[in-house]
C-alpha cells in the first residue's frame, strides 16, 4: 500500500525538477496565450480515491483550449453512443497537424479524429441542442461536471481567439460542403472557440482525467458524469491523437492516454488508479508543453504507471 506521503513525495519532486526546464515557446498565434507568464509551473496528481496532491502554481486558471474536444466528445458520446460518433466523426489519427486542411482533403472532407480540429468541429455540430445557445450551454455543463464546479468562459480569452480564427473558420465550410457538419458552420465554429476558451486550473485538469480514470465517477463529489462503457472510447482516442503528432511517441515512453491544449495544459490518465496534470505555457513545436510533459511523464515513470505493463508482482 503506497501512503500519501509518497505521492505528495513524488509530485513535488518531479515538479521541482522541471519547474527551472528552459526550452518551448507561448503559443503566439493566439494574442492572450503569449501573453501568459513563462515560468508558471503547476502539477496535480488526483487518485480515483479522491486524494489531491499539488506544487507549484496549480492553480492558476488557463485557457483549456484542445483540451476542451475531450469534454465535447464525452457529450456526444452519451447523446448518441459510440457507433454513431465513430461513423459521423471518425476513429484514426491524421498523422498530421492539428488544423491540417491536408488531412481533410487526403480523405473527402471527412474527419478521421475528434481531437483534431475538423473532428471537434463536426462533434460540436453534432451535440443535440435547440440552437447555438443550447449547445453551447450543454458543452460548458459538461465541462463543468467533469472537473466538479462551475467552469467560466473567458471574455478575453474567446475575443482573442475569435479574432484570430479565420483558418477555423475555413475547415468548417469545408466540412459542410462535403456534408460532414451537421449545424450552420458559422455558429459551429463560434460554439468551438468558446469552448477552447474556459479557464481552469492544473487540479481542475487532474480532477477531469480521474473522472475518466474513475469510470466516468467525479473522485471528490462521486457524482456519475458519464456512462462507464463510454470511457475506454475517450481513452483510445486520447490514446491516437491526445498529442498530435507525438501522440505515439507519448504512447511508447509513457503508456498513458493523454491530452494536451496548447494553453500549456497537458493530462494523462490511468484507468482504475487516478490522473496527473501538468500546466506550464511554453510549447514544443508540435504544441505541447514542454514542461508538463515532463512532469507528467515523471511522475508516470515514479509510480509505475503505464497502461502497457505487465506486473511482474
Amino acid at each position: 500500500m503506497v501512503d500519501a506521503q509518497h505521492y505528495a513525495a513524488v509530485v513535488k519532486a518531479s515538479h521541482d525538477a522541471s519547474a527551472s526546464v528552459q526550452g518551448g515557446v507561448n503559443a503566439s498565434y493566439i494574442p492572450y496565450l503569449a501573453s501568459v507568464p513563462a515560468n508558471l509551473t503547476g502539477l496535480t496528481l488526483v487518485l480515483s480515491d479522491g486524494q489531491v496532491f499539488s506544487e507549484g502554481d496549480s492553480d492558476y486558471r488557463f485557457a483549456i483550449e484542445s483540451i476542451s474536444k475531450v469534454a465535447t466528445l464525452a457529450l456526444a458520446l452519451e447523446q448518441h453512443g459510440p457507433a454513431e460518433v465513430r461513423k459521423k466523426i471518425g476513429a484514426d489519427p491524421t498523422g498530421m497537424p492539428f488544423n491540417s486542411v491536408t488531412a481533410l482533403e487526403l480523405h473527402d472532407d471527412r474527419p478521421q479524429s475528434p481531437l483534431v480540429n475538423a473532428g471537434a468541429m463536426a462533434t460540436v455540430s453534432l451535440i443535440q441542442a435547440d440552437n447555438a445557445e443550447d449547445r453551447w450551454a450543454r458543452i460548458l455543463g459538461m465541462q463543468s461536471r467533469l472537473v466538479g464546479h462551475p467552469v467560466e468562459l473567458s471574455d478575453e480569452v474567446n475575443h482573442s481567439e475569435q479574432s484570430t480564427n479565420f483558418h477555423n473558420r475555413a475547415i468548417a465550410w469545408l466540412l459542410y460542403s462535403a456534408g460532414t457538419l451537421y449545424s450552420d458552420p458559422m455558429e459551429t465554429c463560434d460554439v468551438y472557440t468558446r469552448q477552447c476558451s474556459t479557464l481552469i486550473s492544473c487540479k481542475d485538469l487532474a480532477v477531469f482525467g480521474a473522472t475518466l480514470a474513475s469510470g466516468g465517477i467525479n473522485p471528490l463529489n462521486s457524482e456519475r458524469v458519464l456512462q462507464s462503457t463510454n470511457v475506454p472510447h475517450i481513452l483510445a482516442e486520447m490514446s491516437m491523437e491526445g498529442l498530435y503528432d507525438t501522440s505515439g511517441d507519448w504512447a511508447y515512453t509513457v503508456g498513458l492516454p493523454g491530452k494536451s491544449g496548447v494553453g500549456g495544459g497537458v493530462m494523462a490518465v490511468m484507468p482504475g488508479r487516478g490522473a496527473i496534470a501538468g500546466f506550464s505555457p511554453p510549447l514544443d513545436p508540435i504544441g505541447n508543453s514542454v514542461r508538463g510533459q515532463q512532469m507528467v511523464a515523471a511522475v508516470a515513470r515514479a509510480l509505475g504507471w503505464n497502461l502497457y505493463r505487465v506486473s511482474e508482482d
